[in-house]
């Protein structure tokens, strides 16, 4: 590639440039959850749609929509030019006046949450507002305990990353957060000798119940959950399963709170993943694809009930950053763009007829692929070394020499023009619910070649 046309593609001069970022990137910049001497970060220039470039030109498809967040795709126009007309007009103003972005941006979500979650209270994060929900909870309740599932992702502030259940917590887990793990529904590895869904939903069901009564209800504040776990595996729920804890919550006087941070704004093909199941929580936390991320943004919904507590006396909770006017004029705009554009029906469309049908496909194909699940454009592969016994690919929590096949298999993916979300044995596909069903098909023949090194570490190889 020539450099006027590098320069006409990426606005960069090639390697050149990219060294320099990565170079001031190893001198300065501390990494999120990496040993920093091991890591090799790719210097990206620009992005569009369902795809970023890096300086020497190569495209990558975004399968990942980088942290599950890109909903609305990269560099959506709507929402460029509504950050950039606020930003003319007020880039900044503290939480306690009345701005009209950040009213609109309320406004737009609880029209879109279930029964009477009709305030908002903002937070820059997904973490921040997991931290308040459960804040809220133990107000309104004045009980110490939050019951969360083992596998799960919350956050990794300081209740938050307690509350998740994966090997993130462990490092930062001292035991003394007031949180009680609990054992979800996931079929396909189930805790509970399970025969098929019903009987999975129901076993999962009485463990909740029994795990409630063992710790006493009256010293449990919440039960928090992700509609459906997304990165442990994408977990869909059995039917039933969400409504029994509903109904669970409603017998012990327990608030229900939903974390809708990677599920909700399209992802699983509706608003909020909870609108597959007629459940309604009593909170719900939400971030990532309210405005995917083009400024940082999160927040609680809270119902009537909770919001009262605080008619009369004050919240013990707050941000400078609270409803910022940028990221909210970028909420506004990107819910405003997935209506007018049926985003959200998109994502659901991509998922029934492309992805759901070509992922099943390439099971079929391919030894290393154990189980197929997801909806939307929220999907995992289960990778095992062997169909039978289901040993996943790699072991728990690998490292090093035992997470090869992985490794192998990512970089394949990378080398073909795909940029994968791989997480420990599972492969996540998660692009932007924008996603072309020509940018989807182009991404699952790229998987289909990439599998085949996957296929190379299972029981019977192709």
């Amino acid at each position: 590639m020539s450099s006027a046309s590098l320069h006409g593609e990426t606005g960069g001069d090639g390697p050149a440039d990219a060294a320099a970022v990565k170079a001031a990137d190893r001198a300065h910049v501390f990494h999120s959850w990496s040993a920093q001497g091991l890591i090799d970060p790719l210097p990206v220039h620009h992005a569009a749609g369902s795809a970023f470039w890096d300086y020497d030109g190569n495209r990558y498809l975004d399968f990942a929509s980088q942290l599950v967040n890109a909903n609305i795709g990269h560099q959506h126009p709507k929402v460029v030019a509504a950050i950039q007309e606020q930003a003319a007009r007020l880039c900044t103003v503290a939480p306690g006046f009345a701005v009209d972005v950040r009213s609109e941006a309320a406004r737009l979500v609880a029209e879109r949450t279930p029964g009477d979650l009709d305030k908002v209270f903002f937070t820059n994060s997904g973490a921040e507002a997991v931290e308040h929900a459960v804040r809220m909870a133990r107000l309104h309740t004045g009980r110490p305990k939050l019951l969360s599932a083992y596998r799960s992702y919350h956050g990794a502030t300081s209740t938050a990353i307690n509350l998740t259940g994966d090997p993130r917590r462990w490092a930062s887990d001292t035991g003394t957060a007031g949180v009680v793990h609990f054992r979800g529904p996931f079929l396909y590895r189930s805790s509970f000798h399970a025969a098929d869904e019903a009987q999975e939903c129901e076993r999962a069901l009485a463990h909740l119940e029994e795990t409630i009564v063992f710790e006493g209800p009256q010293t449990i504040a919440a039960v928090i959950l992700e509609t459906i776990p997304g990165g442990a595996g994408v977990l869909v729920p059995p039917p039933g399963y969400l409504p029994g804890v509903r109904a669970l919550c409603d017998r012990y006087g327990i608030v229900l709170v939903l974390d809708e941070v990677m599920a909700g704004f399209g992802r699983a093909g509706r608003w909020f993943a909870l609108d597959h199941y007629d459940v309604t929580p009593d909170l719900i936390t939400f971030a990532k694809g309210v405005n995917s991320g083009y400024v940082p943004l999160g927040g609680v919904a809270l119902s009537a009930r909770i919001a009262a507590d605080f008619e009369e006396r004050p919240y013990p909770g707050g941000l400078t950053y609270s409803g910022h006017p940028l990221a909210c004029a970028a909420a506004v705009a990107t819910i405003g763009a997935m209506a007018e554009e049926g985003v959200v029906e998109h994502a659901a469309h991509l998922g029934e007829t492309v992805l759901g049908p070509g992922l099943r496909a390439l099971a079929q194909r391919h030894p290393s692929v154990g189980e197929v699940r997801g909806t939307g454009v929220f999907w995992a592969l289960e990778l095992v070394r062997d169909r039978e016994t289901r040993e996943p690919l790699v072991p728990y929590q690998a490292a090093g020499d035992a997470n090869r096949p992985m490794a192998a298999f990512a970089a394949a993916c990378r080398e073909r023009g795909l940029w994968p979300l791989t997480v420990m044995n599972r492969l996540h596909v998660v692009p932007p619910c924008t996603m072309s069903e020509a940018e989807a098909e182009e991404g699952l023949a790229i998987l289909d070649e990439a599998l085949t090194v996957a296929d190379a570490h299972t029981a019977a190889p192709s």
